[in-house]
């Protein structure tokens, strides 16, 4: 081998000798050793042991990538817990004098920190307007409440994840920050939980209770049960004022829903008619129509419903003849989805233009049931293309048969009860019958009378409570109903004026529709628990002119009764009132709360202060729910919008897209992914619902597919790292546990970096103050400062944008990437070299100290906890937590940005791995192999220059040189372009035994041709793009290219001289 001048070799650039000689770094992807000693031996060949099986795994999964996504992440191993054992009482600060456990452990790290944060009133504006960095600005949100029966699922812990994300964000960098936090009554969830544990538990229905006795035992349960979801939410790190805690039927909201009540009815926007309106047989209750989930069905479709004996069919048209009075053999055939209601028929319809019943116009038609005469109507609302073109017209029970029906001045019939059962109307003989057995009875005698026509498959969509899971029936009811065409219009001018923004921007679209189509809000609903209507009936007193019922609204019964008065023209204690028995629908509550939660409609200094608020964050399914209604009762009643900007998140699914739903066994308990689950828990859940058998053993089946050793523990800030890493810019979400465990491993990343900082720095460390004036003295300190800088800046572009994926990657990169698998470990020779230079410990405090300021908001318990144990700044006023700590401004960090230097850097990168490549190719496993750079551009030899030492040290190599432009390759060296102008050298001679290795190298040649002629021959499966199968043959050529080359290197060793034996060194 030819001898290279020791010039070609540098000296290293910080005065150290070559890295050949010094001992190998250790990547920090595995537990560091504790503040410095050494791991024994035993944990060196357990981590080695791990890494050997993870590789096995990997490899394994590559085979088997045609299975299905359940299969492909289900072995894990527990971690060791490690306590929070120190005694220390709730409120108190946490104890972190001692050292820091050798991992990453989600429960010693959340101990203790969330309740000495609110005890130390951090989350109340009243403190943060006392800090240092205050900005004299303020930024108010409200958490959407939760209902009060249930506990979070995964979709509320991404609204909390992104809320206290941006919450902390502006509590940091110094606005007045208030998060209200509240639960909603829920009234029909609520109530219908409390009548199951009353016959559950005494055998007592709600009816054999008083009004009174009933919501005493409902507000019984809520103080048992409601703190559920409180503790979800504490557990969540959720960084909201307990202080200002609302819920939706105390005190102030009552008040707040009686007065916006009595308000919108003297504004002329709220009346009491007689009208149809959605009901719910099994609640016994009105529901709205956004509480209407419309089912598409196929056509057939057998269907359980609450309260019936036997399923019942739909997606079927009957058709039903209808016979002509006074011509025998004529007849009218009629299709009908809905034979049940054929009692209540007052008419048939046929389209003015059909020319099929141009002869019977002015007939009428015999009943097929009763024989009654009904009259054949022309209306051009119907389709004359639809089945035989002729409809029946039951008013009572069809929102567009009640339209045709007061156009002609018919007289609706009601023949479906409240409870679902057929009324007196009905006759004897269907009388009390469930509305679905009658259905059966009523085709039975059709038959009978020979006046069934057929039965046909018919698609169809079908409305369902999304309450009880019944079907929706049309019932005339009297209610109150809100008007909403006035206020929706202004809800879709804020919008399209920019005033109100949504974002993403495409629900506008949705918005915009949605308002141009409103109908009036029904209000009312047959419940106890929830607010009762503020409305009263004065008794055998009539509304003037028309004989209806005279009501009277009131914030009290005095007040109502002075109104009557009023209106009757006799003295108010002569007068009876009856107040009217239902409630208001619990969206009438929920759209009150940006600013009932605030006080409204007292002139309260939180109201002054925080009204309208600054931000709405909720889930895109409560656009219109929630949303739309907070638009219109806020502007109406306010006179202001009750916030500027909405930011809506996507729905959660499952990794196979599946939307989240107890009968399929994929709901995700947050708690059950922060403490972990064993399966036996998971089922014993499951269990515990409310799923009938059939569904029940769907349920644990696809649960025990999906988790078969149950979930792992991953903390509470890997889950909130893992919600907010999804940007809402995009479709659903899609979550797997996989996903979060894969973020706990990038906690314990972050924890290890700072074991090794905290044992670098020392106790005797004392960080330079201000940090921004740090000048770095080297270009490694240079390159980390600057990716520092930039970090910052993402974050603070991503959080302006409110896309918090943008922060989560630039946290990532910078904490995973730039500062532990290069900076920390191009250092580490330096740290251990004597004396240390001062440079590197100070760039690496300022690094752990803006990078967990950086990285609070996402992950506040080990941002904290890592925080606390920093060394303070001399000099400079203390800041008692990382919560309130000054979040770092990208500008003034800018100085410290170097995109040259960066780029410069990137190249050397490339280099490093190359060199990684090529000592892997060679299976250099121990040895320092010397390597040279050559470049033909002068220029570029000066790039890698300043960098030689670091690039050595990262590359596992020796000593690093120059190779001059023109100088000839040195032979039997390994060579590796780096571009077209670039190339790097690694010396093989006495490295390597090129014969041993040639053997194992044909081997793999062989393999890797296997695959490619297999590729070539095969047909590509459906669906797989031609550009795939391209790019695993350039993959596959390339890597047979690369072996050839490190074959024809090994012949020229062995042409050159005699093998070594194949000793390393």
């Amino acid at each position: 081998m030819r001898h290279l001048p020791l010039a070609f070799f540098r000296p290293p650039l910080w005065g150290l000798r070559p890295s050949r000689g010094l001992p190998r770094s250790r990547p920090l992807s595995t537990q560091s050793e504790p503040h410095g000693f050494p791991i024994s031996r035993k944990n060196r060949e357990a981590k080695q042991k791990r890494l050997r099986e993870k590789q096995a795994a990997l490899e394994a999964g590559i085979a088997g990538k045609s299975k299905s996504p359940a299969e492909s992440n289900k072995t894990w191993s527990p971690k060791e817990v490690v306590l929070y054992e120190i005694p220390t009482k709730p409120g108190e600060k946490k104890d972190v004098s001692g050292c820091l456990p050798p991992a990453y452990s989600p429960q010693y790290v959340e101990a203790a920190w969330y309740q000495w944060w609110v005890q130390e009133g951090f989350f109340k504006p009243e403190y943060q307007a006392q800090l240092p960095q205050a900005t004299g600005e303020t930024f108010s949100m409200c958490i959407p409440p939760p209902n009060v029966t249930g506990s979070l699922h995964i979709g509320h812990a991404l609204t909390v994840a992104i809320q206290d994300a941006l919450v902390r964000w502006h509590r940091m960098r110094g606005d007045q920050v208030l998060w209200v936090p509240g639960s909603d009554h829920a009234g029909i969830a609520t109530q219908a939980v409390v009548e199951k544990q009353l016959w559950k538990e005494r055998g007592v229905r709600r009816h054999e209770l008083s009004r009174e006795d009933f919501l005493r035992e409902v507000w019984q349960w809520k103080e048992a049960k409601g703190g559920e979801i409180c503790e979800q939410l504490r557990a969540l790190g959720a960084s909201l004022d307990w202080d200002r805690e609302c819920f939706t039927m105390d005190a102030g909201s009552s008040t707040a829903v009686t007065e916006a009540f009595v308000r919108l009815y003297e504004a002329g926007l709220l009346y009491r008619n007689r009208q149809l309106v959605n009901w719910s047989c099994a609640l016994r209750s009105a529901i709205s129509d956004i509480e209407v989930e419309s089912r598409p069905l196929p056509g057939r479709t057998e269907l359980r419903l609450p309260g019936c004996p036997t399923p019942v069919s739909f997606g079927l048209l009957v058709s039903v003849a209808f016979p002509v009075d006074g011509e025998p053999d004529a007849e009218v055939v009629v299709g009908t989805t809905r034979p049940e209601t054929l009692p209540g028929d007052v008419a048939v319809a046929v389209h003015p233009d059909d020319s099929r019943y141009t002869h019977l116009r002015g007939r009428q038609l015999r009943h097929p049931l009763t024989g009654q005469l009904l009259p054949l109507i022309t209306d051009s609302a119907v389709q004359p293309h639809v089945g035989t073109g002729a409809v029946k017209v039951t008013p009572a029970h069809s929102p567009a048969d009640a339209e045709m029906g007061a156009r002609h001045g018919l007289s609706p019939r009601n023949v479906i009860a409240e409870d679902g059962t057929m009324t007196s109307l009905c006759g004897d003989w269907l009388q009390g019958l469930h509305r679905f057995v009658a259905r059966e009875k009523i085709m039975s005698a059709l038959r009978e009378r020979g006046l069934f026509r057929g039965l046909q498959n018919h698609p169809m969509v079908l409305p369902i409570c999304s309450r009880s899971g019944d079907v929706v029936e049309y019932l005339l009811k009297s209610q109150w109903s809100v008007r909403c065409r006035e206020m929706g219009q202004r809800a879709a001018e804020a919008v399209e004026s920019g005033a109100l923004e949504l974002s993403p921007s495409f629900h506008q679209k949705n918005w915009q529709h949605w308002f141009s189509h409103i109908g009036d809000w029904c209000v009312s609903r047959q419940l106890w628990w929830g607010h009762r209507i503020p409305a009263y009936l004065v008794v055998e007193e009539h509304a003037e002119g028309d004989g209806e019922d005279c009501w009277v609204v009131g914030r009290s019964e005095a007040e109502a009764r002075e109104v009557a008065a009023e209106l009757t023209g006799r003295p108010g204690a002569e007068l009876v009132l009856e107040r009217d028995p239902d409630v208001l629908d619990t969206w009438f509550s929920s759209a009150l709360f940006p600013f009932s939660a605030l006080g409204w409609p007292r002139e309260t200094p939180d109201l002054a202060c925080f009204y309208p608020l600054s931000l709405l964050e909720t889930g895109s399914d409560l656009l219109l729910f929630w949303v739309g209604r907070m638009v219109m009762l806020g502007t109406q009643l306010t006179g202001q919008l009750p916030f500027s900007k909405v930011l809506l998140h996507p729905m959660v699914r499952d990794r196979q897209g599946r939307k989240m739903s107890k009968s399929l066994g994929n709901v995700l308990d947050p708690r059950d992914i922060i403490r972990g689950a064993g399966l036996q828990v998971l089922q014993e859940k499951l269990r515990g619902g409310n799923l009938d058998p059939a569904e029940l053993a769907i349920a644990a089946d696809a649960q025990k597919k999906d988790f078969p050793h149950g979930i792992p523990e991953c903390g509470t800030d890997a889950l909130r790292f893992t919600l907010c890493s999804h940007g809402v810019l995009g479709g659903d979400l899609h979550l797997s546990v996989s996903e979060v465990q894969s973020c706990r491993h990038f906690c314990n990343k972050i924890w290890n970096a700072l074991r090794f900082i905290l044992s670098v720095l020392g106790e005797r460390f004392e960080p330079l103050p201000p940090a921004e004036e740090l000048s770095p003295s080297s270009p490694m300190d240079t390159w980390i400062l600057s990716r520092l800088a930039l970090a910052a800046r993402e974050c603070e572009r991503g959080f302006l944008a409110r896309e918090l994926s943008l922060v989560t990657h630039a946290l990532h990169h910078f904490w995973r990437h730039d500062l532990c698998d290069v900076y920390l470990e191009a250092v580490k020779p330096l740290l251990w070299h004597s004396p240390r230079p001062p440079g590197p410990p100070q760039v690496l405090f300022l690094c752990a100290d803006l990078g967990l300021r950086l990285l609070a908001p996402l992950m506040p318990f080990l941002a904290e906890e890592l925080w606390q144990r920093l060394p303070p700044r001399p000099g400079c006023p203390s800041t008692p937590s990382v919560s309130v700590a000054p979040y770092p401004r990208a500008r003034s960090l800018e100085h410290w940005r170097q995109p040259e230097l960066e780029r410069r850097f990137s190249q050397v990168q490339e280099a490093v791995r190359a060199l990684r490549a090529l000592r892997a190719m060679y299976q250099l496993t121990k040895a320092r192999p010397r390597v040279l750079l050559q470049s033909s551009e002068p220029g570029e030899q000066d790039l890698f220059e300043a960098f030689l030492e670091p690039l050595g040290t990262l590359s596992h190599c020796g000593a690093v040189g120059l190779l001059p432009p023109g100088a000839a390759a040195p032979s039997g060296w390994a060579q590796s372009p780096l571009s077209d102008t670039v190339q790097v050298y690694m010396e093989l001679q006495g490295l390597v035994e090129p014969q041993t290795l040639l053997s194992l190298l044909a081997t793999r040649r062989h393999k890797l041709q296997k695959q490619l002629d297999g590729l070539v021959a095969r047909t590509p499966p459906e669906g797989e793009a031609e550009t795939q199968t391209q790019q695993k043959l350039y993959s596959l050529q390339s890597e047979l290219s690369k072996l050839d080359g490190a074959a024809s290197h090994l012949r020229q060793l062995m042409d050159e001289s005699p093998a070594p034996g194949g000793s390393e060194r």
